[in-house]
């Protein structure tokens, strides 16, 4: 394992560091990633650029030419990594107390902002999709990691933009690399970084239903205000802003409630939350299926009472 050394840190003043991101790949590629995704985000998390499917030689290659456009223009350069080997999971926004927990288990750690870090396993055994899910929620939970983290990363090496750092924008900097390192299920319920399994509850088939209050908007086919949500939000975890995710949550919520549905509240808050974007599809179908679980909840309560 290879920590922190004082020039990582001493890079870690917006100046590029390539040695750093090419060390990042290939523990990435250590542990069976093959391919990455790769997306350009500018300071206001507005999507400036996509490649999909970048090998790990081609992402090697472009990171050179990319740097220097990137820093000029104050973007963020993302990779989505997708192993064929291992299931990887992300447990991101960890404390120090949070990340003591989980680093020996991890194969990668990085810090993106001072106080911010963010914990990468790469977990054998994991065949059945539905069980490889369900565990990595789990995880996440049982981390106390951000339960909504979208798979996604800053390249470690490259300056993390966001306004709420301007000036002093930081460096994603590795803190530890373990290259090679898959640990298996068993291995992580012993270190007591598993939560338990929920009750398994049987669903009911209940339609969606529409308060009356909503009819006349259902009818003009609005769309619920996205910044009112914002502002209606709890603090996120580092207490620096509102929690986009609870935001993006409640936003969807209201717009099925509404009459939208899955897809077309999915599609919509792709254009309306920069989290969504910068996070990708995967990210909008999920809080929308998810808000729709809770409408639906919400019926089944309203139908009982």
């Amino acid at each position: 394992m290879i920590g922190l050394q004082k020039a990582d840190l001493a890079r870690g003043q917006g100046v590029p560091d390539l040695d750093a991101a090419y060390k990042m790949l290939d523990t990435f590629a250590s542990v069976g990633v093959t391919h990455f995704d790769l997306t350009h985000i500018d300071i206001d998390g507005e999507k400036r650029g996509f490649r999909p499917q970048q090998s790990l030689s081609q992402l090697k290659n472009s990171l050179p030419k990319l740097f220097p456009g990137a820093e000029a223009r104050h973007n963020n350069i993302i990779i989505r990594p997708h192993s064929g080997k291992a299931q990887l999971v992300q447990l991101d926004d960890l404390d120090q107390v949070a990340l003591s927990r989980v680093g020996e288990a991890a194969f990668l750690t990085l810090q993106t902002s001072p106080g911010n870090h963010q914990a990468w396993i790469a977990i054998s055994g994991m065949d059945n999709a539905a069980d490889a899910k369900d565990f990595a929620r789990r995880l996440r939970k049982g981390a106390g990691a951000d339960p909504t983290a979208s798979g996604a990363t800053r390249v470690a090496g490259t300056t993390n933009y966001k306004r709420k750092y301007e000036p002093g924008f930081p460096t994603v900097a590795i803190l530890a690399a373990a290259a090679g390192r898959v640990v298996t299920a068993a291995e992580l319920e012993a270190l007591g970084l598993v939560a338990t399994p929920e009750p398994v509850r049987q669903p009911s088939v209940v339609p969606l239903r529409v308060s009356r209050r909503h009819e006349a908007a259902i009818r003009a086919r609005r769309w619920p205000d996205y910044q009112r949500c914002v502002e209606n939000a709890p603090p996120n975890h580092g207490k620096t802003g509102p929690d986009i995710s609870r935001a993006d949550f409640a936003w969807c919520m209201t717009a099925l409630d509404w009459g939208w549905n899955i897809e077309e509240t999915a599609a919509r808050l792709m254009e309306v939350s920069s989290k969504a974007r910068e996070n990708g599809e995967r990210y909008a179908a999920r809080t929308a299926q998810n808000a729709a679980a809770a409408v639906e909840r919400n019926g089944q309560r309203k139908g009982r009472g």
